[in-house]
C-alpha cells in the first residue's frame, strides 16, 4: 500500500502536499497499477500555486505581470494577495470563465485578449513598457517556477522505487522540468514521460528535432493548460535529457480520461490534468502490468464544459476492461 508520507511536511507550510490516490477500479480498467498524484486539492486547485507562491515570495517587486490560460493566473493572484502584492494577469478571451472569475476573486486584474489579434507575448511587452518596475513572471519558463514545482518532484521521490513511470502533463514544461529537478535532488531515477495533446505537440516535435520547435498559432485543444506555442528555454535544458519521451494524445482520449477519473476514481479533473491517464489510454501495451504515477495537475474546469465531458458519451472510445 502506498501512503502519502508527504503529509509529514511542516504544518505551517502554505503549499499543500500532493494527494496520493490508488484507484483499484481505474487500475483494473487500464490494465496497469495506476497511482494518482492529484494537485486538485492544492491551494487554488492546481500545481501552479507551488510555483506562484515561490515567485511572489522570492522577488522584491510589488507588481507582478504574467500571461496564462488561467491556473497560474489565479495562483499568482492568491500568492500576491498573501504577500501584500498586486498582479496583472493576461488571459485569452477563450479561457474558462471559472478561471477568469477566480483571478478576479483573488484580487488580480485581468486583461483579456483575442489571441487571433494580439499574442500573449505582445500584450505582455506592452504592459512591461507601461510598468517598468514590475516583475514579468512566466507561468512556465522561469527558474523560480521550476524551483517551486520541484517540491512536487521531491514528494514523489518517496515512492520512486515503487514506480516504473511518472507521467506528467506538459504545456510550457514548468511542471515536468520541476518534477525532474526535484527527483534528481532526491537521488531518484524514475522514468519521466510527458503527455501532451496531439493538437499542441510542440514538445514531441522538439524532442524529435533536438531543438525547441514552436507552433505557428495557439492550439485549440480542450486541454487549455497546454495551449502554448513552445516549451520554455529554461525548461528545454532540463527536458531534452530528463524526459524519456512525450506521448501525443488525441482529443477523444483526453475526454475519455476526464470521464474515467470521474467515474472510476471519483475525482474532478480538468482536461489538462487528465493527460497522464489519457496517455495510458493511448498506449495501453506500453504500460500494461506496470506501476504508473499519473500527475493530475489541476481540477479547475468550467462547470458546463465539465458536465458535457462526463455525460456526452457519443464519442467515447471503446476500451477493454483489463485486470492488472
Amino acid at each position: 500500500m502506498i501512503t502519502n508520507s508527504a503529509a509529514s511536511a511542516p504544518a505551517e507550510s502554505i503549499v499543500h502536499p500532493t494527494t496520493i490516490i490508488e484507484s483499484v477500479r481505474l487500475s483494473s480498467y487500464l490494465g496497469a497499477r495506476v497511482i494518482l498524484a492529484s494537485e486538485t486539492f492544492q491551494q487554488t486547485g492546481s500545481f501552479k500555486f507551488r510555483a506562484a507562491y515561490h515567485v511572489a515570495s522570492s522577488v522584491t517587486q510589488r507588481l507582478l505581470i504574467t500571461a496564462t490560460s488561467g491556473n497560474f493566473g489565479q495562483a499568482l493572484a492568491y500568492a500576491c494577495a498573501l504577500k501584500g502584492k498586486s498582479c496583472i494577469i493576461v488571459m485569452p478571451s477563450t479561457a474558462a470563465r471559472v478561471k477568469i472569475d477566480a483571478v478576479r476573486e483573488y484580487g488580480g486584474r485581468v486583461e483579456l485578449i483575442d489571441t487571433r489579434v494580439i499574442s500573449r507575448k505582445e500584450k505582455i511587452a506592452a504592459l512591461a513598457a507601461a510598468h517598468p518596475d514590475a516583475y514579468i513572471a512566466s507561468s512556465a519558463d522561469d527558474l523560480l517556477v521550476i524551483a517551486g514545482n520541484s517540491s512536487l518532484g521531491r514528494e514523489l521521490s518517496v515512492f520512486a522505487a515503487l514506480l516504473d513511470y511518472i507521467i506528467v502533463p506538459i504545456g510550457g514544461g514548468g511542471l515536468a522540468s520541476g518534477i525532474i529537478v526535484g527527483l534528481r535532488q532526491s537521488g531518484a531515477n524514475t522514468h519521466v514521460i510527458a503527455a501532451e495533446p496531439q493538437l499542441a505537440n510542440d514538445a514531441a516535435q522538439s524532442l524529435r528535432a533536438g531543438r525547441i520547435v514552436s507552433l505557428d498559432a495557439e492550439p485549440q485543444t480542450i486541454a487549455d493548460g497546454a495551449r502554448v506555442l513552445s516549451i520554455g528555454k529554461y525548461n528545454w535544458k532540463i527536458l531534452q535529457h530528463g524526459l524519456e519521451g512525450v506521448i501525443e494524445v488525441p482529443e477523444n482520449r483526453i475526454a475519455d480520461a476526464v470521464r474515467l477519473l470521474f467515474t472510476r476514481a471519483n475525482l474532478k479533473v480538468e482536461p489538462t490534468g487528465a493527460l497522464g491517464v489519457a496517455a495510458v489510454l493511448s498506449q495501453p501495451e506500453r504500460f500494461q502490468h506496470r506501476t504508473v504515477c499519473c500527475v493530475i495537475s489541476g481540477g479547475n474546469v468550467d462547470p458546463a464544459s465539465y458536465a458535457k465531458l462526463i455525460t456526452d458519451d457519443r464519442n467515447v472510445s471503446v476500451y477493454p476492461v483489463k485486470d492488472y
